[in-house]
């Protein structure tokens, strides 16, 4: 992508960084954020003369002035804990229903080419159907994956009567750097690298053979530019199209830091899935190439960790 004039929601924080990283060579970009979990610091290696960041919450702040004169919107900007949606479904419905449907209406007035929405593999719940596929029903489990779901309706919805392309990518087990370790629900790849470098033990709950889809943000960020150029509207999964379990995830990162740390194994928790794995045939029919060296995309997000410290 070239020459273009962009938003990117959420842009300061790990996903939407990473975009505007990409981005921010050869286009205008433009950051809407309100700092509630992004941070500054994402992207002050970046090239400012081209990036104009607007702080405020996209419940409140005036978006078709922002969106005005742009062409693609990626809209990463979201409540994502599962934990706090079910202590505070009321906030996170607020940000991530209201907000996105305020994200599809500006983008409507001003004619944006299309917004490319950042969707959740929350949405399919405790599904057995494996792999999961775009064309199985939603189960959400919780206040967040249930605002997706809705989000995703109403991304459809303006596609069909408003004419405003959309695209759900629902991303699966993202990871890579600047992924925050020191979140109270941090994912597990910076959590167990933070620890192990600090010569901790991490916590496994449960006894560590459930599976994920671990999928590096490098290739979250392919996809949402595919997604924006393409002609597709519609849903598509990005993941890797394998997983790994949480034993094999730690085994790995256990060996590439050359440590011999033990895990401490607790009860599983309340709601967690057992096994999760994306069919990415979709997405790999419009372009998608996942790739399948997870263990090198592993080793550059270790080398980050260390670098940082």
């Amino acid at each position: 992508m070239k020459n273009k004039k962009v938003i990117v929601t959420g842009g300061l924080g790990f996903i939407g960084s990473h975009i505007v990283e990409r981005l921010n060579e050869d286009n205008e970009v433009l950051i809407v954020d309100d700092q509630s979990s992004g941070k500054i610091e994402n992207i002050k290696h970046l090239d400012f003369t081209k990036i104009d960041t607007t702080l405020g919450d996209i419940t409140a702040i005036n978006l078709e002035e922002i969106f005005d004169g742009c062409d693609y919107v990626f809209h990463q900007a979201a409540k994502t804990s599962v934990p706090e949606s079910i202590e505070d479904p009321l906030s996170t419905n607020e940000v991530n229903i209201t907000g996105t449907l305020r994200v599809l209406e500006a983008a409507k007035n001003v004619d944006v080419k299309k917004v490319v929405f950042a969707s959740s593999s929350a949405v399919y719940g405790d599904s057995k159907s494996l792999p999961l596929s775009e064309d199985l029903p939603v189960r959400p489990l919780s206040p967040y994956a249930a605002t997706k779901a809705a989000d995703e309706l109403y991304c459809n919805v303006y596609s069909e009567i408003y004419e405003l392309p959309t695209v759900a990518l629902r991303y699966f087990n993202v990871f890579g750097p600047r992924q925050d370790p020191n979140s109270q629900y941090a994912a597990v790849i910076p959590n167990f690298i933070d620890k192990l470098l600090k010569n901790e033990n991490p916590v496994i709950y449960g006894d560590g053979e459930q599976s994920r889809d671990f999928v590096s943000v490098k290739r979250v960020v392919d996809a949402n530019i595919l997604a924006a150029e393409s002609k597709e509207t519609g849903t598509f999964n990005i993941g890797l199209g394998k997983s790994t379990t949480v034993n094999q995830l730690y085994e790995t990162i256990n060996d590439v830091l050359q440590k011999d740390i033990e895990s401490i194994y607790k009860n599983e928790r309340p709601g967690d899935i057992k096994h999760s794995v994306a069919d990415i045939s979709k997405a790999e029919a419009i372009g998608f190439k996942p790739g399948f060296d997870f263990k090198e995309d592993l080793n550059e997000t270790i080398q980050w960790f260390m670098n940082k410290k």
